[in-house]
């Protein structure tokens, strides 16, 4: 008899109604954007690791190749867990579409979290910058990784990350027509969407890709 895997939940932060009105008040381009994607919202999956174990898949990669990749990934361990990723062959880990690299990176990853060295609860109270600062010195955890984290996991509202390619380019084509944007010129249209980068972010990315990614 197949058992049925277990349902995952999903959440929605509780910010995202006030957001949706701040940002269609104060960017044309928000005002434009947001109703073209009904209720569709962030979401959490609540677990740390597969957050970034799924940041640390997508990097330098589409949003489409690294879907492809972390479905592979995610059917290898019975369920995604440190202890679990520890236990897979590196092999099979090559053959899911990871490079040698990721691979590193997600058994250090897995290393952090099974060790404890990792001490999830005290983000809860920590700023972004300090959160940032403690996932940059695990292997393969950037400033891009942490801030994903901070969107996805944390959920956090004001989280603007110039180095994503996808936030960029969608700069580019609502903002500037296709031309060229600086982080400057990035930081200057964001300037309006404070305190609500992140959700601004989530819909820039919709507007390149419908799909919401879920991390």
């Amino acid at each position: 008899m197949n058992s049925v895997p277990p349902r995952i939940v999903t959440t929605a932060p509780g910010y995202w109604d006030e957001a949706r009105r701040h940002l269609s008040r104060k960017d044309r381009v928000m005002k434009r954007l947001i109703p073209q994607f009904g209720e569709a919202c962030l979401r959490s999956r609540g677990d740390p690791f597969t957050t970034l174990a799924r940041s640390i898949v997508g990097q330098q990669i589409s949003v489409k190749a690294a879907q492809t990749v972390w479905d592979r990934f995610a059917r290898l361990p019975r369920r995604m867990s440190a202890a679990n990723v520890l236990k897979l062959k590196v092999d099979d880990m090559r053959s899911a579409g990871l490079s040698a690299r990721k691979i590193e990176y997600l058994v250090d990853l897995a290393l952090h979290f099974d060790s404890g060295a990792i001490r999830v609860d005290a983000w809860k109270e920590m700023a972004d910058e300090d959160i940032i600062a403690e996932l940059v010195g695990i292997r393969g955890i950037g400033r891009w990784t942490a801030e994903m984290f901070l969107i996805f996991h944390l959920m956090r509202p004001n989280v603007l990350p110039l180095d994503d390619v996808g936030l960029i380019t969608g700069i580019s084509r609502n903002y500037f027509s296709g031309d060229p944007v600086s982080r400057s010129d990035a930081r200057e249209v964001a300037a309006a969407w404070d305190p609500f980068c992140s959700v601004a972010t989530w819909y820039i990315w919709r507007s390149l890709d419908p799909l919401p990614v879920e991390y």
